[in-house]
């Protein structure tokens, strides 16, 4: 039994011995450990979006009510939104309050407009009848006269002068009465005219204030799904919502058959986003389907999203699978593959340390200590890091930094020849 003891006194000896000097010499013989992976690297840029239509049919208030001084109208009503319509289905209702003070004014001044016309119409009928009349007389005093003229024959010279004169007289009352006939009647031309483009116009104004009241009842341009227009700040219209008119866009029919997500990179990501890179989809709503898609779409100018200091740059990705499942407005997962590196060396970036701004190395086992190796970064994505230089597929990497180490120098990469 006393050889067995004296063993077992030497083993613990032994491994206290051990660790003693191994922890003496790196310190971080308790630290997790990580091996370099080699292959493929994807640079990826992970962000959420919000589906929507690649192609949509605007369903639109009337385009008119800026002419007769109306700018912003209400929405009395709306079918629920996700709504499925055919073509000419009721839509939704616009206050028609002020198109209602509208008409009445309009129906005043066109019932004034037609008392005028019909006035100015006796008016022109009784001074043309007079004038026609007062022709017709001088007419029959010509003939008279030339009566007179002629039954003067043998009257003495004195008499037969008179009888010319009289019936020169008659005549040129007669003409001069024929030219005023005629002034008058372009007078009344003219006046009635007036009356009837300004009675037209009047019934004009009401005839297209009853069209913008029959406009106010917005019908389906298309079949499809109602999906609500947002105002700037993103808010939907619905049911008492105020409609600009220069927007007049009460809401839009989507095609359903093609399908993109509407997301927002960062500034600092932008830069890495490109047409036609694949995309990696997810949905909130179905969290076991997998989409494919494509970017199509990188905005050019960034905006400020509200509650935010950062500018985003807008991306559309074009969904590939044809889903019934997909609806607009539901929430997605994109994973956006920027970059692919084949036959890449890459480590977590727990194991990437820095000294300074100058220097940036990882901590390798070597033996039973640790050497800190200097090594030549590549690209990254948001859990790794390529290493170009500095780094074999076979070494083992620290995952923190034990303090153990502050001290202890860095191996620097000697420069290619």
């Amino acid at each position: 039994m006393n050889w067995k003891i004296l063993a077992g006194s030497l083993l613990v000896v032994a491994l206290l011995f051990f660790f003693f000097f191994r922890n003496k010499d790196g310190g971080a013989a308790s630290e997790l450990l990580v091996k370099p992976q080699h292959g493929k690297f994807q640079i990826e840029i992970v962000t959420t979006g919000e589906l929507e239509a690649k192609s949509s049919v605007d369903v639109l208030g009337p385009t008119g009510l800026r002419s007769i001084q109306i700018y912003q109208i209400n929405i009395d009503d709306i079918v629920p939104e996700g709504s499925l319509v055919n073509k000419s289905d009721y839509i939704a209702t616009l206050d028609n309050s002020q198109l209602i003070e509208q008409i009445k004014n309009r129906q005043n001044e066109l019932e004034q407009s037609i008392s005028e016309y019909t006035q100015v119409k006796l008016d022109t009928a009784l001074e043309l009848r007079a004038a026609r009349d007062e022709l017709i007389n001088l007419e029959y005093a010509v003939e008279e006269k030339k009566l007179v003229l002629d039954q003067s024959t043998y009257e003495p010279p004195a008499t037969i002068k008179q009888a010319n004169i009289d019936l020169d007289k008659a005549k040129r009352e007669l003409e001069q009465a024929r030219s005023n006939y005629l002034l008058k009647y372009d007078k009344a031309v003219a006046q009635m005219q007036e009356a009837a483009a300004e009675l037209a116009d009047d019934q004009n104004s009401l005839d297209f204030l009853n069209r913008m009241m029959q406009q106010l009842r917005i019908i389906a341009p298309e079949a499809g799904m109602v999906i609500y227009a947002r105002d700037w700040n993103g808010k939907k219209r619905t049911t008492g919502s105020q409609l600009n008119t220069w927007q007049p866009v009460v809401a839009t029919l989507p095609d359903l058959t093609t399908m993109v997500s509407k997301t927002y990179i960062n500034e600092v990501d932008i830069r890495k986003v490109k047409n036609g890179q694949p995309v990696n989809i997810g949905l909130d709503a179905f969290p076991d389907k997998k989409l494919e898609g494509t970017v199509i779409e990188v905005a050019n100018v960034g905006e400020q999203k509200p509650n935010s200091d950062s500018k985003v740059f807008e991306v559309a990705i074009e969904i590939h699978d044809k889903d019934t499942t997909l609806r607009p407005a539901m929430t997605t997962s994109n994973r956006i593959i920027a970059e692919v590196i084949e036959n890449a060396v890459f480590i977590p970036l727990e194991s990437l340390f820095n000294q300074g701004d100058s220097i940036t190395y990882v901590i390798k086992k070597n033996g039973l200590g640790y050497t800190k190796q200097q090594v030549i970064t590549g690209p990254s994505n948001d859990n790794q890091i390529v290493i170009e230089q500095g780094v074999d597929p076979d070494d083992q990497l620290l995952l923190s930094y034990p303090t153990e180490l502050e001290d202890k120098d860095i191996t620097v990469l000697t420069a290619s020849p």
